[in-house]
C-alpha cells in the first residue's frame, strides 16, 4: 500500500495525463459510475439525510477541515481545507488545472440521478478549500446559484441544475 501523500501525487499525475489526451473527463464520469453503485440507493431513498451521513463518515475517514450545516432543505459543506489538493501542493507538485474537479465529477451526476441538486464554488485552484449546497427542491437551488455567479465568476461554478431552469439565471 502506498502512503497517501505518495497516492494523491500519483492521482494529481494521472489527471494531468489524461487531460493531455482528453480523457479525464472519461474518468470522472468512470468515478461518477462507481460512486454511484456505492450510494445511489442510499441518496434516493435517504435523501439530503443520507448525503448529510456519507459527509460525516469522509470527514472522518479523509481527516478533512469539513464544515457541514444541515437543516431546512439544505446540505451546506465548507472545505476549510481540502487533505488531498493540500498533498498535492506540500508535495511541490504543480497541480492539474482540474484537480479539484474530481469532487463535483462524482457528485454531480450520482446526485442528479438521486434527485438532488448541487451547486458548487470551486474557489481558487491553488488553495485547497471549496464550498457546495445541495437541495432536494430545484428552485432553492437555482436561487443559490444566482446568488452565487452574482457574487464570483461564474468560471468557479458547478452544477447539475437543468440548463432549462438555468436560462434565465444570470438575467434578474
Amino acid at each position: 500500500m502506498i502512503p497517501s501523500d505518495h497516492f494523491v501525487r500519483f492521482y494529481n499525475e494521472v489527471f494531468k495525463f489524461l487531460d493531455t489526451r482528453g480523457l479525464l473527463q472519461a474518468y470522472f464520469d468512470d468515478v461518477a459510475r462507481y460512486a454511484a453503485s456505492r450510494n445511489l440507493e442510499k441518496f434516493k431513498k435517504g435523501g439530503l439525510q443520507a448525503v448529510y451521513d456519507h459527509y460525516l463518515v469522509i470527514r472522518k475517514e479523509e481527516n478533512c477541515d469539513l464544515d457541514l450545516e444541515f437543516g431546512d432543505g439544505e446540505l451546506h459543506s465548507y472545505m476549510r481545507k481540502c487533505p488531498s489538493l493540500s498533498k498535492v501542493l506540500d508535495n511541490d507538485a504543480s497541480a492539474s488545472p482540474h484537480y479539484c474537479l474530481h469532487c463535483p465529477g462524482w457528485s454531480l451526476p450520482v446526485n442528479t440521478a438521486a434527485g438532488l441538486y448541487e451547486v458548487y464554488d470551486l474557489m481558487e485552484p491553488d488553495v485547497p478549500h471549496c464550498e457546495s449546497w445541495l437541495y432536494d427542491d430545484a428552485d432553492r437551488a437555482v436561487k443559490k446559484y444566482r446568488e452565487l455567479i452574482a457574487a464570483v465568476p461564474v468560471s468557479r461554478v458547478r452544477t447539475n441544475i437543468p440548463p432549462a431552469l438555468l436560462e434565465d439565471a444570470g438575467k434578474e
